[in-house]
């Protein structure tokens, strides 16, 4: 890395501040929000409020302390500068939306929204917080881009824990599910490029959120149990109907180690779309495990092909490597904030910082910034269009303000590949024809 080279990462993370620095308003706000990420992008092994007061000259935690719980600024609108940004540097029509959630480990029952419950993080039940994310996925890169904290039903219903916790009036017990919705109508109201939304079993299996999605114009490859009803039967039951040489062998992506390798079919079904589209049953099984097998419904343009849909169901993989990058590069999970204003202010910074490196990754493996929507303009011109209803810089520490004192070498987010496939694209209805 050159002098330029951070010199110019430098600018690049200025050039963020100022997209974002009319939302705290004055001067010290500004200055204390451009120190946290610096903070969030520097080397430091910890991103709590001793480590990023370090960074930032300061002899205490208590200026850190004051940004994220009582300076007054707006985490929702940083949140739609963030999602601009994104927008703006990896759109693309064909992008993919991907809902998922991840868990926060906490000790103690003050933090917001902490309680005993299932954490796919861990993999067990854990003491815990669960944010509900939105992820971008395109063919430059990978951020996250919308976030909600999931407030348990006992939480919603306990005055004085809301109160200590600041949890505004307004706020109502929503599951996971209709939290996912909410973060996708943003994006949608927001015009964000995309054709696709995919999501695990938790949100595949509701019925109207895949109307949701359908009557916003865009298709989805969303996962469900074995035991999701299809046409008055489980799915699991349909795979008597896959022809024997309808199996084919495709990548769903890279896995960091080669490409995620599995045995692929799909059944198209009858069902009331709009013209110009299918449903479908896309199964996928393991090849060392043949009778493993992973059932997704799918909403696509007619003239998809089988290699296009596997394409889009291995994005799902995609916002892991988000939280996993997010939490190892800029701190995503290591805020020791309680409140629930502390905790999307957090999160929020923590995103712009991550969507931060992955633009410059991209940058600097020669890519082009994405041009968000003309690329959607291009993807209504297809069949799409008749259902529409409408890496970076460590960052040096530095006290508020003032210029980085030294320049330490970059360190480049691994971000997700773009999923290939492992023969030629074969149109679905050829590719499962009845024997």
């Amino acid at each position: 890395m050159t002098r330029e080279d951070a010199t110019g990462w430098a600018r690049g993370l200025d050039a963020l501040m100022e997209r974002i620095g009319g939302r705290f308003g004055r001067v010290e706000p500004r200055r204390r929000a451009l120190a946290y990420l610096r903070g969030l992008l520097s080397t430091t092994e910890r991103k709590n409020g001793w480590q990023l007061a370090e960074v930032a000259g300061d002899r205490t935690p208590d200026g850190v302390q004051d940004f994220l719980s009582r300076v007054h600024w707006d985490a929702d609108a940083v949140r739609d500068d963030l999602r601009a940004y994104v927008i703006e540097h990896l759109g693309d029509g064909q992008a993919v939306l991907v809902l998922d959630e991840t868990g926060f480990l906490k000790k103690g029952d003050k933090s917001c929204g902490v309680q005993r419950q299932y954490s796919g993080t861990a993999g067990r039940i854990e003491n815990c917080q669960i944010g509900v994310f939105l992820g971008y996925a395109s063919r430059h890169g990978q951020a996250l881009i919308d976030r909600a904290l999931y407030l348990p039903e006992r939480w919603t219903g306990d005055a004085p824990r809301r109160a200590a916790a600041g949890v505004p009036q307004e706020i109502a017990f929503a599951t996971k599910l209709q939290l996912g919705r909410v973060l996708l109508a943003r994006a949608f109201a927001a015009e964000v490029p995309c054709t696709w939304v995919v999501a695990d079993s938790v949100y595949g299996a509701d019925h109207g959120l895949r109307r949701f999605i359908e009557s916003q114009g865009r298709g989805y490859v969303m996962a469900v149990t074995s035991a999701q009803q299809l046409a008055l039967k489980p799915v699991e039951d349909w795979l008597e109907d896959v022809p024997a040489r309808a199996w084919r062998r495709l990548s769903a992506g890279d896995r960091g180690t080669g490409p995620r390798l599995y045995y692929w079919a799909y059944l198209p079904y009858r069902a009331p779309v709009a013209p110009g589209w299918q449903k479908g049953l896309l199964i996928r099984r393991k090849i060392k495990k043949p009778e493993d097998f992973t059932f997704y419904l799918t909403l696509a343009p007619a003239a998809t092909t089988l290699a296009e849909q596997v394409r889009v169901a291995g994005m799902c993989w995609t916002v892991e490597r988000c939280f996993e990058t997010a939490k190892g590069e800029v701190g995503l999970d290591q805020y020791e904030v309680r409140s629930w204003t502390g905790w999307h202010r957090h999160i929020t910074l923590a995103m712009l910082a991550h969507a931060y490196l992955v633009v410059l990754r991209h940058a600097a493996a020669g890519g082009k910034t994405g041009t968000g929507r003309r690329d959607q303009r291009r993807t209504a011109a297809r069949p799409a269009a008749a259902h529409r209803a409408r890496i970076a810089p460590a960052a040096v520490a530095s006290s508020v303000g003032a210029p980085a004192r030294s320049r330490t070498r970059p360190r480049l987010v691994t971000v997700a590949a773009a999923p290939s496939a492992a023969r030629p694209p074969l149109p679905l209805a050829t590719a499962n024809a009845p024997p």
